[in-house]
């Protein structure tokens, strides 16, 4: 009862007055159980309380930060470039895009360009965000070239160009830390067989040089190893170090804390949350913040990655003991999942939204938008044509090869899929430019699978292509010079292709096709163009459109 009581003052509610129904409503309202499932319902409800997931769609590995008023986090995006995403919020619950920390992926590796391809899965992995020193200091790790960071005096950029702190292989999940003296830490776990132990998963602390850039090596410690410990983050809270980190038990991924009041230990350890991958999708990457009325929250993706890959959540952090457990506390004091809750913050003016939609009128890429791999530069422009994206046409690597053609296309641009009740994407490009052996269009892109709604030209005609991995279904010809590609999708994520050639009547085509995930991201919208016999032809993208969840009633 202690620690109902606990939970119900985090929100303001008189536990003596209510009856043991009552209590049991509330949790029903505020989705306290761990067996609660997710719903087509997520984000702000409009009426003070949210629903998880806050961010229905593929922002995995997070890491946030307040600073003043406003909440920043950090995503990881692998092989996709601009890499590292930076999110924005005033109220935790509502955010949007801000900018990318990494511009130029050959920097960490030339495997992450046009040219290779072969990173799949790799690329950047989990980082963490602080502010100190009156800058923002982004780290992150990668599992075959080792630590990079990056700096910024705005977190919208631009940021200092990436710095390798530690060439290595076999770490990742890494955390950057300033105690009170000024002086600079670093933790991060080597997942691969560590030779001072003869074990993997050991979590390693360093001192930093003042700059942030360099390991003192001979400072090197190992605080922590159990099964997949990783995910670390560094806390100083009322004078104790807090060491966040998940591992592996018989439940699941769960979240992990241990505190002591020096970094030397010794450590006591506590487990902070239940989890059930079935049910709940083990949240467990992300941070802790307090809030400037007090209150504690954190911000985390669930490991387990559906379709739509590992979306983003909000949970209540209740402090017992000295500990902040995660969810909604149970009657062994550890955290369960919390699928809905008032909002920590309201009051904040018109809320803030993932952003979709383009008309390509700036000379800038929007920062919804991400590049398959590093994109070849003087294959792409936003000035050519003002008010469209162009992009030129270039032969894939290995264009012989039949097989995964789009995973070996350079300059495809994409976004995140949203897993809501309806998705409607739209693209309208001006085919004037293309060329014969052209292939332009948009796909749903996935290393597991594939496919695509795309224009074909061959003999100085055009024809409709539906794709479904290696698949080529051929469809009527097209005479006009612009076309509409359109995508339609619920929350089951299964898929419909349709075109038009006026913008108004839209007629489906192809087989319906299920989204998936794949080596650790769920799906993208892309916007693809190559040719396979020569380096020729280009498209104009005018506009895209991407409308999500009640937006598409509106429409």
């Amino acid at each position: 009862m202690k620690i109902l009581n606990s939970f119900f003052i985090n929100y303001g509610i008189n536990m003596n007055r209510l009856s043991v129904l009552s209590v049991l409503v509330l949790l029903s309202f505020f989705g306290l159980t761990a067996r609660g499932q997710q719903t087509e319902q997520w984000g702000d409800q409009g009426n003070g309380t949210y629903r998880n997931p806050v961010i229905p769609s593929d922002f995995s590995d997070l890491d946030a930060i307040r600073v003043g008023n406003d909440y920043y986090a950090i995503s990881s995006t692998m092989q996709y470039s601009p890499g590292m995403a930076v999110l924005h919020s005033k109220d935790l619950v509502n955010w949007e895009l801000l900018s990318h920390v990494a511009d130029d992926l050959t920097r960490i590796s030339p495997d992450l360009n046009w040219d290779k391809m072969n990173s799949y899965g790799k690329g950047i992995w989990a980082g963490s965000i602080r502010y100190y020193n009156n800058k923002f200091w982004v780290y992150f790790g990668t599992p075959d070239d080792g630590f990079f960071m990056s700096s910024a005096t705005n977190p919208a950029g631009p940021w200092e160009p990436l710095h390798q702190l530690w060439k290595v292989q076999g770490w990742d999940d890494c955390c950057s830390f300033r105690d009170d003296d000024g002086q600079l830490y670093f933790i991060a776990t080597q997942f691969g067989l560590d030779p001072k132990n003869g074990k993997k998963y050991n979590i390693h602390l360093f001192k930093m040089t003042p700059d942030g850039k360099r390991l003192i090596m001979e400072s090197d410690q190992i605080i922590h190893q159990s099964q997949g410990s990783e995910a670390n983050k560094l806390y100083k809270i009322n004078g104790l170090y807090y060491h966040y980190f998940s591992e592996v038990n018989k439940e699941g991924r769960v979240m992990m804390m241990e505190r002591s009041k020096s970094l030397d230990g010794p450590w006591e350890i506590r487990q902070l949350n239940h989890v059930n991958a079935a049910t709940d999708k083990e949240p467990n990457q992300g941070g802790l913040m307090q809030l400037p009325d007090g209150a504690w929250w954190f911000f985390t993706h669930h490991g387990t990655g559906d379709w739509e890959g590992r979306a983003a959540s909000l949970l209540p952090v209740t402090w017992a003991d000295g500990w902040p457990i995660v969810g909604a506390v149970g009657p062994d004091g550890i955290g369960n999942m919390v699928w809905s809750a008032k909002k920590p913050i309201t009051g904040k003016g018109t809320p803030l939204r993932m952003q979709t939609d383009d008309a390509f009128t700036s000379t800038k890429l929007l920062p919804q938008w991400e590049w398959n791999y590093q994109p070849r530069s003087d294959k792409w422009s936003l000035t050519d044509r003002r008010g469209f994206l162009r992009l030129h046409a270039f032969r894939p690597i290995d264009p012989q090869n039949p097989k995964k053609v789009l995973l070996r296309v350079g300059n495809t641009i994409t976004q995140r899929s949203m897993r809501t009740a309806s998705n409607v994407a739209t693209v309208k490009i001006d085919l004037s430019g293309m060329a014969d052996g052209q292939h332009a269009g948009l796909t749903h892109l996935s290393t597991a699978s594939y496919s695509a709604l795309g224009i074909k030209q061959q003999a100085g005609k055009r024809y409709l292509v539906y794709t479904v991995n290696d698949t080529d279904s051929t469809g009527p010809a097209i005479a006009g010079k612009t076309i509409w590609l359109q995508s339609s999708w619920g929350f089951d994520g299964v898929n419909q292709y349709f075109y038009s050639t006026d913008g108004k009547n839209f007629t489906p085509i192809g087989t319906k096709t299920q989204l998936v995930w794949g080596s650790y991201r769920g799906d993208r919208l892309g916007i693809f163009n190559y040719n396979l016999t020569t380096d020729a032809g280009l498209i104009d993208v005018d506009a895209f459109t991407y409308r999500y969840a009640s937006e598409v009633s509106k429409k």
